[in-house]
């Protein structure tokens, strides 16, 4: 399992970083596990089948 950081989904994603947490508090985007720091650490597959979802549905 690769896990990404915050600034990592959101480039992935296209967005900012704040609109990652908010999707993690939101329960959108479940996080794996957490840093050193507190900070969300999500599963790379997981980030992948959001971003497929999120476009289906009409886009990020």
């Amino acid at each position: 399992m690769a896990l990404m950081t915050v600034d990592q989904v959101a480039e992935f994603l296209g967005v900012q970083a704040i609109r990652v947490e908010r999707l993690a508090r939101e329960n959108l985007l479940v996080p794996a596990d957490k840093d050193s720091n507190g900070k969300p650490m999500f599963d790379a597959e997981d980030v992948k089948r959001y971003k497929t979802l999120a476009e289906r549905l009409g886009g990020l």
